[in-house]
C-alpha cells in the first residue's frame, strides 16, 4: 500500500535525495501515517490530491525527525556509558 504512496511522492518530486535513499524507512513511516488517517488501499491513494499527499509527507517527515533524534540521543547515551 505505502509503496504506491512512495511512488506518488517520487513522481511529484516531493522527496529529497536523502529520503529517496531511505526508501524502506519512508515507506514504513508512510504506512503508519496512512493507517492513522484511515487510508488503506492503493485506489484511495491514487485519488488523494497533491495537497493531501504533501500533508502526509509532512507527517512522515515529522515522525522521521523524531525517530532520528531519539536514535541519536540513544547513541550518545551508549557512548557515554562505554567511556
Amino acid at each position: 500500500m505505502s509503496d504506491f504512496a512512495y511512488f506518488r511522492f517520487v513522481s511529484l518530486n516531493l522527496l529529497t535525495d536523502d529520503e529517496k535513499k531511505d526508501k524502506d524507512e519512508i515507506i514504513a513511516i508512510t504506512e503508519e501515517v496512512l493507517d492513522a488517517k484511515g487510508l488503506e488501499c492503493d485506489a484511495t491513494i491514487s485519488r488523494v490530491s497533491e495537497e493531501t499527499l504533501k500533508e502526509i509527507l509532512d507527517s512522515v517527515r515529522q515522525i522521521r525527525k523524531k525517530k532520528r533524534k531519539k536514535d541519536k540521543a540513544l547513541e550518545i547515551s551508549i557512548e557515554k556509558q562505554s567511556e
